[in-house]
């Protein structure tokens, strides 16, 4: 599925980073060189996803998040160098979806962007993930399979597995998979999430008889081959 991304910022430089981003990740990209009439154009793109910014010219963006949520479901991603709680508040109260401080990391913006295709739209990558010898991650029945048989896991050592599966062969921090457990309602520290990966390593460990997929890249975080 073709995802096309609407970036909804006056920086160009940065606007054209994203684009970028978003092309390298797979999504059709499109970004705004005029700020008048930024509702009508989200309409007229038929976009799946909006990147909004809130520092913008004429009206900000919550202004537009409200404007473009009276005639659209689309979700919408704020994207700010303003950390202010109230600022974070106002994104959610004017019908915005989720929020991303700048200076962001290209890695949390990707889980971001997943995340809200997932909740909006059932959308996934890919239906399985190849791991190891007969070791597969199905991301649409959300199960770990061995020899076609359910490794059980948690929750959130599924949404672990969820996004390192989305990275594999990618090293994916330690702060992204804890800021995305956050997003799903549970509080993970740095030392839950150390025994978080304990346990799914030593999970998969004992129902395949010894395979390790599950990487550390030390000082950094996570990665499937």
């Amino acid at each position: 599925m073709n995802m096309k991304i609407l970036i909804v910022e006056d920086d160009f430089v940065l606007a054209e980073e994203i684009l970028r981003l978003c092309q390298r990740w797979g999504f059709e990209g499109e970004y705004l060189e005029d700020f008048t009439e930024v509702d009508k154009q989200c309409e007229n793109s038929h976009c799946d996803l909006v990147l909004m910014d809130i520092n913008l010219p004429f009206y900000d963006g919550f202004y537009w998040c409200q404007k473009i949520r009276s005639i659209s479901k689309v979700p919408i991603l704020f994207l700010s160098s303003r950390d202010q709680n109230s600022d974070k508040v106002m994104a959610m109260v004017s019908g915005g979806d989720d929020y991303v401080e700048k200076p962001f990391d290209a890695e949390l913006l990707l889980v971001k962007i997943r995340s809200l295709l997932r909740r909006s739209y059932e959308y996934v990558q890919s239906d399985r993930e190849y791991l190891e010898s007969e070791l597969i991650y199905d991301r649409g029945q959300g199960i770990l399979l061995y020899q076609n048989e359910p490794i059980e896991m948690t929750k959130s050592e599924n949404r672990i597995m969820s996004i390192l599966a989305d990275y594999k062969g990618q090293v994916v921090d330690r702060e992204t998979l804890m800021q995305e457990l956050w997003n799903t309602d549970e509080y993970v520290t740095d030392a839950s999430l150390t025994v978080l990966i304990s346990r799914l390593r030593s999970k998969i460990c004992a129902a395949t008889e010894g395979i390790s997929c599950i990487h550390t890249r030390k000082g950094k975080g996570y990665y499937l081959e």
